[in-house]
């Protein structure tokens, strides 16, 4: 499977021509029993089981150097796991593993306050990273 729920940093197109060096097709997507919360002290978010339900994009037709590269780039606080989307069929997802804050992550504080200056930093790792 290629299709990739994200909801977080990785459904900028900024971000993902960064990292990938295209924008792949990316569609509105849910999950019910998930939400996307703010992380102490980071300005990413991580997605968690709960009772609500967690905006984001599919992105679809992931080659597969580039599903492993995204799987790279997210690091080992987070796992890759099968869900179903809201009215739709079964995504990966990056869950995360750690310490999550009561508040949902901030879309909007991140798009205005955090983005330009965390698309340089997609540039540089990329710019580092093997395929293995």
């Amino acid at each position: 499977m290629s299709d990739l729920f994200v909801y977080g940093t990785l459904r900028f197109p900024e971000v993902l021509d960064a990292l990938l060096g295209r924008v792949p097709e990316l569609s509105p997507a849910r999950a019910e029993g998930w939400r996307v919360a703010a992380l102490p002290g980071r300005v990413y978010p991580g997605l968690v089981a709960a009772g609500g339900v967690a905006d984001g994009l599919l992105i679809r037709g992931l080659a597969p150097d580039e599903l492993e590269l995204l799987h790279a780039y997210e690091d080992v606080d987070y796992d890759v796991v099968e869900l179903r989307l809201t009215g739709g069929g079964p995504a990966l997802a990056y869950r995360w593993l750690r310490e999550v804050l009561d508040e949902d992550w901030d879309l909007g504080w991140f798009t205005r306050e955090v983005l330009a200056g965390y698309v340089p930093g997609c540039v540089e790792w990329r710019a580092g990273y093997r395929a293995g």
